[in-house]
């Protein structure tokens, strides 16, 4: 049960390193980091390729990419390429990655613990062939864990789905369509109802924490909320149609979703609020 754990990048400095040296942590062996970096002009690629050699990681000549190996531990690939941005590149990345399964996580993002891929793959045992699994994420910006439902819903996808950090996808998904590239915030979303609601797939609930999220990306920015919140109606229209996705706006609205959001996102309310959450999720 081989895992592809990846990490796009572009001029991300220090934090490439720091992710992909806390990746190989890992308990578990049989997975492989696969970097797909963007051309990067700021030596975050040397940086690692020097971190992984004084930790004792060795380039494979053999291999026409750079790809780092180590006895008994997991291979690092490094590829460079240009691409059209984050969700091109982690498309690009999923066609070099050879795992069965791929989780994407960003540079300064990193598993919560160093048994989540063991415990991960426990349950994919037990529960085979779902094509997605998730979990919860603490997020870094809060000091909380965000607890997921264990059980995947229409409301759930109209809501919010787990974040692309806590989430294991089949490589196989990747073999018809990948992110949409029309999306420049919410393709991953996206992404995730069209296996739903279009492939008839059924998540399954790992009920662990997958990941630390450091939060304040791309999609948080100030700019970018309006078109996420275009991309949201667009989307959930596109798959649940104009008349659901009505309805659960309309919930929404009546159940005071924005300050709900606001309090979630206030650390002085979120303890509060997700061990609230999380009695009624489980």
């Amino acid at each position: 049960m081989k895992i592809s754990v990846i990490t796009v990048s572009f001029k991300a400095g220090e934090k490439l390193s720091e992710t992909v040296l806390k990746t190989l942590n890992q308990t578990f062996s049989d997975y492989e980091i696969l970097v797909k970096d963007g051309g990067s002009t700021d030596g975050s690629v040397e940086l690692l390729v020097s971190k992984l050699e004084e930790a004792g990681y060795v380039k494979d000549d053999a291999k026409q990419d750079n790809t780092f190996l180590k006895d008994g531990c997991a291979a690092v690939r490094i590829i460079s390429e240009g691409d059209k941005g984050i969700y091109d590149a982690m498309n690009h990345a999923v066609s070099y990655a050879k795992g069965e399964y791929v989780i994407f996580m960003n540079c300064g993002d990193s598993f919560y613990d160093d048994d989540v891929l063991k415990k991960t793959v426990a349950v994919m045992e037990k529960n085979p062939d779902r094509k997605i699994y998730y979990g919860n994420a603490y997020f870094e910006t809060i000091g909380e864990i965000l607890y997921q439902p264990a059980e995947i819903t229409e409301s759930v996808c109209f809501r919010h789905v787990p974040n692309h950090q806590a989430c294991f996808f089949a490589r196989s998904l990747w073999d018809e369509e990948g992110f949409d590239l029309k999306y420049k915030i919410r393709a991953d979303y996206d992404f995730f109802l069209r296996s739903f609601f279009e492939k008839k797939i059924r998540p399954c609930y790992l009920d662990i924490t997958v990941s630390s999220y450091e939060g304040g990306g791309y999609s948080e920015s100030k700019e970018n909320r309006k078109r996420d919140k275009a991309e949201h109606r667009e989307i959930t229209e596109r798959h649940m149609g104009k008349k659901r996705a009505a309805h659960y706006r309309r919930i929404m609205a009546l159940t005071l979703q924005p300050l709900r959001t606001w309090i979630a996102q206030k650390s002085i309310f979120a303890g509060l609020y997700n061990s609230i959450k999380k009695k009624v999720y489980h």
